[in-house]
């Protein structure tokens, strides 16, 4: 166990300042199947210059600042009359934290390769020493406590170094709040005021870790996550009742946190953009299973150690699953494709094999566009919004003449009808506790 580092108001001013200066200096159609060695094996990131961090404007002690508008974002514009939306598509983590598998490193340079905008949900204690627990206060739990555990210091460094690096390149910081507590006694009882708690102190860890951690050696964050931070995904997708009451005063422009939506164009709930994993088809079954790599995974081995034989069968289903549910949008209504995922090696690693696949095969066609969340609203909030309803009305399936469709007020085409026979598949949650970087339907202690 670390003994407690806090560093004095002073001194956390003076290496505010340094920081100022020595911001961005850190040393630090073909087969599509990805091979041995990326996504899914451990400790195989090859190290890649970071981009360079502008000066900025210190906030608090130093472990953020504000260094201006944040490169690499999604350019936005207004559809013309008759236009064609294009095809989003949101590859979004869970937890977001770096450890030695190193896969958001790898996952930021296949976004590097495939022109792609991502969101990472951070889970706000990834940022804070084990040592300081006590700083949380999680609602209705003991002081202290987490069900994904804590961050050793090597991690931690690592978390904020892909942070930093991620936010320069046009990714997006969201939340998957902090201790992340499913179940009856979790986030689904948390009330109102529980969310905003939880919102705050998740804040909060990221704009001071510097005095958390005592580290003194690393630039600040380049991003002020009092803005930054729009919206965010809870930890096994409950409480969102509550979550979407308390989403406003907390500045959310949407919330990730429903299950089970259908591929169709978005909608606001109290003022915020309700943005759900949704039902893709599933290659080989008569139900549908959700947007999320946990629960493929779930429905094919119920474990994240399943039999070895069927790795590259389940690894092609899911691949097959996601294009499925791509092709169903980008060929009908356009709606966006919204996908989360976990870093994490379940049935050696192919999820994450299957999503390098997707961003591969979906990225760089016509007409398509891998983006974050914030990119996404940014783009929903910029159309006319009789041009939005228009899109809502168009089920799953549709395929409208988009010049007429488009084009001015009309009759509505004749939309397909969402299927009614096929059911979703659902995974139960575990109450066990364990360390893990994200959502597990199985956990494995790690010592």
């Amino acid at each position: 166990m670390r003994t407690s580092r806090k560093l004095p108001l002073l001194a956390v001013v003076a290496l505010a300042l340094l920081w100022l200066i020595l911001s961005g200096r850190e040393d630090e159609g073909q087969d599509t199947r990805v091979s041995e060695g990326r996504a899914g094996e451990q400790g195989t990131q090859k190290e890649t210059p970071e981009p360079e961090q502008r000066p900025g404007r210190p906030i608090g002690d130093g472990s953020t600042s504000d260094t201006g508008a944040q490169p690499g974002r999604m350019e936005v514009s207004k559809l013309a009359p008759g236009q064609r939306p294009p095809q989003f598509v949101v590859f979004s983590w869970d937890g977001a934290g770096e450890d030695d598998q190193a896969l958001f490193s790898h996952f930021r340079e296949v976004a590097k390769e495939t022109n792609a905008n991502m969101t990472f949900f951070l889970s706000g204690i990834y940022l804070l020493p084990e040592s300081e627990r006590d700083r949380y206060r999680p609602p209705g739990k003991p002081v202290g406590a987490s069900d994904i555990g804590y961050l050793g210091d090597a991690e931690i460094r690592a978390t904020l170094k892909q942070l930093r690096g991620a936010w320069l390149e046009g990714h997006e910081i969201g939340t998957h709040f902090n201790g992340h507590f499913c179940g009856p006694s979790g986030g689904s009882s948390w009330s109102e005021q529980d969310w905003i708690s939880e919102t705050e102190q998740a804040r909060e860890l990221v704009q001071t870790w510097r005095t958390t951690t005592g580290f003194t050696d690393i630039p600040p964050l380049p991003f002020d996550y009092s803005k930054e931070l729009i919206g965010g995904r809870a930890p096994c997708l409950e409480g969102q009742q509550a979550l979407l009451r308390a989403a406003p005063k907390l500045g959310f422009r949407y919330d990730a946190s429903s299950p089970g939506g259908h591929q169709m164009w978005p909608q606001k709930v109290n003022g915020i953009w309700d943005l759900p994993l949704q039902q893709l088809p599933f290659p080989g079954n008569s139900f549908e299973v959700l947007s999320m790599d946990y629960n493929i995974m779930y429905n094919q081995s119920q474990t994240t150690t399943g039999s070895k034989a069927k790795h590259a069968t389940w690894e092609d289903q899911a691949y097959e699953t996601f294009m499925g549910g791509f092709e169903r949008a980008y060929e009908g209504n356009r709606a966006p494709l919204l996908i989360g995922n976990h870093f994490e090696s379940w049935n050696g690693g192919i999820y994450m094999k299957a999503i390098e696949r997707t961003m591969r095969s979906v990225c760089t066609k016509p007409e398509v566009r891998c983006v974050s969340f914030r990119d996404l609203v940014d783009w929903l909030d910029a159309q006319d919004p009789k041009v939005l309803a228009k899109l809502s009305e168009l089920q799953v399936g549709a395929k409208p003449d988009w010049a007429s469709y488009l084009a001015g007020p009309q009759d509505k085409p004749t939309p397909s009808t969402p299927p009614k026979g096929p059911e979703t598949a659902k995974a139960g949650v575990p109450r066990r506790g364990g360390r893990r970087l994200g959502d597990r339907a199985v956990w494995v202690r790690r010592n």
